[in-house]
């Protein structure tokens, strides 16, 4: 029988398991906290490990790799749950036609997870950052382009919009993008900071978004915005 030199067990595979996925989400959820509050270029992954409790202060880079490679799982840390509400609200939908419908299968799982993930977050005021960075915007494009139903909601709200100049769905799609993440992320800052918000709830929230995004879609056309003939 093995045993160290106090006359104790060794770990077992599955507790040294254990411990790594233990000390993989501390680092995670240290590194989504330091990241919403300082922005992720300000933090370093050494101010992580630090920060998580780690001794080693090289916990991030042997337990992710790069700083891309901690930002992607994080990403993925949320991904398959917004997947799963996605495609129960699309389900739901069907073949509305109704553009409300499918706005609102964009909003609600977001604001849905966050309701779930309780107080305080961090989730929204992180992934906004990804939104408006090339690089890593392409890390939220990865993680994002299998989910099914997400593009099945896309494809359902550009059928309600078919009318419209495609640089103008194109520009309102955009639009549509960054008030997603930034209105979300805004008020989960207002939150943490204990600042009154206009809506009470993230349900709330999220009827008051649908509302607007949808506004955005049946705006009128400006004739500048028009394809010239």
């Amino acid at each position: 029988m093995v045993t160290t030199s106090d006359g104790a067990m060794p770990p077992s595979d599955s507790t040294r398991d254990d411990r790594a996925q233990s000390t993989r989400e501390a680092i995670l959820s240290t590194a989504e906290r330091l990241f919403a509050e300082q922005g992720i270029y300000n933090v370093s992954n050494r101010q992580i490990s630090e920060a998580a409790g780690q001794g080693n202060n090289a916990a991030v880079h042997y337990h992710f790799g790069t700083k891309h490679d901690l930002i992607a799982a994080l990403v993925e840390r949320h991904q398959l749950t917004l997947e799963r509400k996605r495609a129960a609200y699309v389900a739901q939908v069907g073949e509305s036609p109704d553009l409300r419908d499918w706005v609102a299968c964009l909003v609600l799982p977001i604001t849905d997870h966050l309701t779930e993930l309780g107080r305080p977050t961090w989730h929204a005021r992180f992934k906004a950052q990804l939104v408006t960075d090339p690089t890593l915007q392409a890390i939220l494009f990865h993680a994002t382009s299998t989910d099914a139903g997400l593009h099945t909601a896309i494809e359902g709200l550009q059928r309600c919009v078919a009318h419209l100049p495609a640089p103008v769905r194109a520009e309102r799609a955009d639009i549509t993008k960054h008030l997603l993440m930034h209105m979300a992320a805004d008020r989960e800052r207002a939150i943490a900071h204990g600042v009154a918000t206009p809506r009470e709830t993230w349900r709330e929230a999220a009827e008051g978004l649908i509302d607007a995004i949808a506004g955005i879609w049946q705006a009128p056309v400006s004739r500048a915005a028009e394809p010239h003939g």
